[in-house]
């Protein structure tokens, strides 16, 4: 059996953290008769025990209101009144004491902005707060808590919440509309640029073309070189002998007449040997 308690409180506990945004640690408003039962079944340390309950650290809050109610209850609750004073003070603005019911429900409000369960033993104030979404309910029976299921009214709300969230308002609706027509104008001039350029480009690539086809034609056609006379190769001639200009002056003579002949060659001097015959004929 206790087991299957906790589980029954690990499910709600999971249920308003993810769907209504509680974290720990859980903040647990009390009134007078949560308190008072805590007291007489000696449900103590109460932290703790709610901590049990919760399954993560707790802080017990009450209002200035319920400790008035307290206070006016007499002697009976005076060990209450003293247990209650200990605990947090939630604020609740108001400027005459009001009673501890009307000022739970002006706490909590119409969607529990401030995430607060609720720890009362008025079960009248139970079922009022089964109407109102997001406000976790807990109540002691005998020496244990207990934390309600969520009402099919909390869990019709959720729904509904989280279908709303899946739809766009009126004014994402807009602004989406508003999108699309910047989206569809910026793709039409970067369309308009893309075939600007298409263009340019296809105009570049004829005239590279006809370059081309007139580059190529101008090759087909035949082309013939005039022939030029060219020099004597160089290596096969014989090099230039140089002229000695003393040479050449020796071989100018004078003539008898005055003329100057130029010898066109040295002629070697033949010696005659008739001499010596003729002297071996003499003696």
């Amino acid at each position: 059996m206790r087991v299957k308690k906790q589980k029954r409180h690990r499910k709600a506990v999971r249920f308003y953290t993810a769907c209504c945004g509680f974290r720990e640690p859980f903040k647990v408003l009390c009134d007078g008769t949560f308190v008072h039962h805590l007291l007489l079944n000696k449900i103590t340390p109460a932290d703790i025990a709610l901590a049990n309950a919760l399954g993560g650290p707790v802080k017990i809050f009450t209002t200035r209101c319920v400790l008035g109610e307290l206070r006016s209850l007499g002697d009976s609750y005076a060990e209450s009144l003293n247990a209650a004073r200990n605990l947090l003070t939630a604020r609740c603005d108001h400027e005459k004491r009001k009673s501890a019911v009307s000022c739970i429900t002006d706490v909590i409000g119409e969607n529990n902005s401030d995430h607060f369960f609720v720890a009362t033993q008025d079960a009248e104030l139970r079922k009022k707060f089964q109407k109102v979404p997001g406000v976790p309910l807990i109540y002691g029976l005998r020496n244990a808590l207990f934390l309600e299921q969520p009402s099919a009214f909390q869990q019709q709300f959720v729904r509904s919440a989280e279908e709303d969230r899946s739809h766009m308002t009126d004014l994402e609706y807009k602004l989406l509309n508003v999108k699309k027509k910047n989206v569809a104008f910026e793709e039409a001039k970067d369309s308009a640029d893309a075939n600007e350029d298409k263009n340019d480009g296809t105009l570049t690539v004829q005239a590279i073309q006809t370059n081309f086809r007139k580059k190529r034609d101008l090759k087909d056609t035949v082309q013939f070189k005039r022939k030029r006379a060219k020099g004597p190769n160089p290596l096969s001639c014989k090099k230039k002998k140089p002229r000695d200009n003393t040479n050449n002056a020796a071989s100018v003579k004078e003539n008898g007449n005055g003329d100057t002949t130029v010898r066109s060659r040295n002629r070697k001097r033949k010696r005659s040997r008739k001499s010596k015959n003729v002297s071996k004929a003499n003696v």
